[in-house]
């Protein structure tokens, strides 16, 4: 009979995940995460497999966590969308300008660094993408629906505008940009989006 684990395993995992995301795949010793883990190498091996396999396995579940939190923010009534999609955008401005560390996010940092060597990572950061990308375009259409988004727009167009606008904002926070400019972006982005007269004259 297997022995139980004495360990809470998403506590380690999430141990494992800050320590990818500290130092990257690649400046990561298996030494460095059984002692961020708190486990001996046999151990750490034994529950989550290899160090390919852990990254794989911490990065999906930091992917899916993000999709989540992208939908929640987004969910909503057709009424209140277009204030939504404005609140997400400002949010990765507030949070990358907050980001001191230049962490950034694990997703960028880990298609980055492993998309071109891992065939699985470039798959869980590709999907995730599409996945964002297909809320805001969802997102987009409710507010259309609700006569705040010109009826003659492409919400899928408007989608990938703003989701690039979100990468960029992250890829300028790591950079170590001034948050002021991270929120000029932000606004920059939402006011080129084609509202109807009755979008722009509501109070916010």
């Amino acid at each position: 009979m297997a022995r139980p684990r004495s360990f809470d395993e998403t506590e380690v995992l999430a141990r494992i995940r800050d320590t990818f995301w500290s130092t990257g795949y690649a400046a990561t010793s298996i030494d460095e995460i059984a002692a961020a883990a708190g486990l001996g190498k046999g151990s750490l091996y034994g529950a989550f497999g290899t160090k390919e396999e852990m990254y794989r396995r911490v990065f999906a579940a930091y992917c899916a966590g993000l999709v989540d939190t992208v939908r929640a923010r987004l969910a909503g009534s057709d009424s209140g969308a277009l204030d939504r999609v404005r609140e997400q955008i400002r949010t990765i401005a507030r949070a990358t300008g907050a980001d001191t560390a230049l962490r950034g996010c694990l997703l960028a940092k880990g298609a980055a660094e492993r998309s071109e060597h891992d065939t699985q990572v470039a798959e869980i950061a590709r999907r995730t993408v599409q996945a964002i990308g297909t809320l805001l375009t969802q997102a987009l259409s409710a507010a259309q629906r609700a006569g705040d988004i010109s009826a003659d727009a492409d919400p899928a167009r408007l989608g990938a505008f703003l989701l690039s606008v979100m990468r960029g904002i992250e890829a300028l926070g790591k950079a170590g940009t001034d948050p002021a400019y991270l929120d000029t972006a932000a606004e920059t982005a939402l006011g080129l989006l084609p509202l109807t007269r009755q979008a722009t004259t509501t109070p916010t």
